[in-house]
Parts: C-alpha cells; sequence; structure tokens
C-alpha cells in the first residue's frame, strides 16, 4: 500500500483504520463480483446456446446486463483497488481535493466528491 500518509491520516483524510476497513470493503465487492460473473458466464458458448433456446429474449438481456453490470462494478472496484496502490485513493479525480469519509464509507470505489459528482451527474 502506498498511500501517503501524514502522521496517521492519508491525503483524503482517513484514519490507517479507514483505509484498511474500505480496502476490505473494495476486497470482498470484487470478489463477489468476479464470482457473479463465473456463474453468470460458467460455460459461456454452451450456456448461452441453452439460455437462446430455453428463455424468451427478454431473458437472455436481463442476462446479458447482468453481466454488463457486474463487470462495470468490477472495473471500478479494481480502479479504487489501484488509486489507493498508487496512492491517490479518496483524491477527487475533478477538484483534487479530499472525497469525503463518508461518502467513501457508502461508496467505497467513489472517484468525485460529492459536490463534482452533482456536478456530472447534471451534466449527463
Amino acid at each position: 500500500m502506498n498511500q501517503q500518509v501524514v502522521g496517521a491520516v492519508t491525503r483524503a483524510g482517513l484514519s490507517a483504520a479507514e483505509l484498511a476497513a474500505l480496502r476490505d470493503n473494495l476486497d470482498e465487492q470484487r470478489a463477489f463480483r468476479l464470482d457473479q460473473l463465473a456463474q453468470l458466464w460458467q460455460g459461456t458458448p454452451a450456456r448461452a446456446q441453452r439460455v437462446r433456446e430455453q428463455a424468451a429474449v427478454a431473458q437472455l438481456e436481463v442476462h446479458i446486463q447482468l453481466c454488463a453490470s457486474a463487470r462495470m462494478v468490477l472495473a471500478d472496484v479494481e480502479a479504487a483497488l489501484e488509486r489507493m496502490d498508487q496512492g491517490t485513493y479518496g483524491i477527487c479525480r475533478q477538484c483534487r481535493h479530499p472525497v469525503e469519509p463518508a461518502r467513501l464509507r457508502i461508496v467505497p470505489q467513489a472517484r468525485y466528491c460529492g459536490r463534482c459528482h452533482r456536478i456530472r451527474e447534471v451534466r449527463s
């Protein structure tokens, strides 16, 4: 872990214990998503063929969306773990201010502080 620590607090205002708890949370999410993807695509070609033959098109679309969603969350979690390793975890990617610790406890893979997140949502 290469998180820059000033005393016992990171640049993002997180204690070592808080950072460790967030890392554990992200590791758990990562394991869950990897397991979810493995279950969804177990025997991918054969299973996909059976799904197409046995299920309605809507069910196949739901299956595909679940996989896409799991991949997206997994990518966010892995990016957060990488930011931890690089020492940039908890720093907003837009304004470079610390992401609120309360926000990180709710969304440990958050890339933006609450203010910048709201601005980005309004623009999209």
